[in-house]
């Protein structure tokens, strides 16, 4: 009931802005209907991993992802070390399934261009996403920056440059951002790659923040995965 009181506060704040720039309701169901159209892909990918506390090799492999939800990291080699805790490489699993209210947050700038900023709340307290907010390319109707607030996992921050895919709303680079603190590593940090890495302990009064930058060289779009691609080891 607070919760549904809070919404409804808030939605009426950001109601005479939503009128300012078009209809935030519709630009928000448009751009997931965009990014929804997506099924399923896999893709070669490129990714470095930057942690203050270790150096650590580039990754290369394949990403592949399955609406809604199915994801599998199948490398061709270095480090394992993305968190047990999931982290969602894909923009379709940040952002709100269901009802949800849209507040249009007016405009900003990012990285010398304007965009639209909104902020979707689910409606019904299900599922681990809190809150989402959009940095939203009108023009192209791109999502150039989220951040999501989930229950379980604190919050992500994703940063997405387009180029070659932008019709499906894929990137070709991201960049996510994370608080390493709530997530464990693997004991010891699993060394694959003849102990290249330069790896210092790390101090409780360190700061843990650390990004992960993907580079997507080549996607294969809506083919029809398999869910068995899913259940493989690496």
């Amino acid at each position: 009931m607070i919760r549904t009181f809070a919404i409804l506060l808030c939605a009426v704040f950001f109601c005479n802005a939503s009128f300012a720039g078009g209809d935030a309701n519709q630009l928000y169901e448009a751009l997931r209907k965009k990014i929804f159209q997506v099924k399923d892909y896999q893709a070669l990918v490129e990714m470095k991993i930057e942690v203050n506390y270790m150096r650590i090799p580039q990754l290369t492999g394949k990403l592949y992802f399955k609406s809604p939800d199915k994801m599998r990291l199948e490398r061709t080699g270095g480090l394992s070390i993305l968190p047990k805790k999931n982290i969602n490489l894909t923009l379709s699993n940040l952002i709100p399934s269901g009802q949800v209210v849209v507040m249009d947050a007016g405009y900003a700038m990012l990285n010398g261009k304007k965009v639209r900023v909104m902020k979707i709340v689910p409606e019904l307290d299900a599922g681990d996403i809190v809150l989402t907010k959009m940095w939203i390319d009108e023009e192209s109707l791109l999502a150039m920056r989220t951040e999501t607030t989930t229950r379980n996992d604190g919050t992500v921050i994703m940063e997405m440059q387009y180029a070659a895919y932008a019709q499906y709303a894929l990137p070709d680079r991201v960049t996510i951002f994370m608080d390493l603190k709530d997530y464990k590593l693997p004991k010891g940090v699993t060394l694959d790659y003849n102990q290249s890495a330069d790896l210092k302990p790390k101090k409780k009064t360190e700061n843990q923040k650390g990004n992960i930058q993907i580079k997507y060289l080549k996607y294969e779009i809506n083919k029809g995965l398999s869910d068995a691609v899913f259940n493989q080891k690496n």
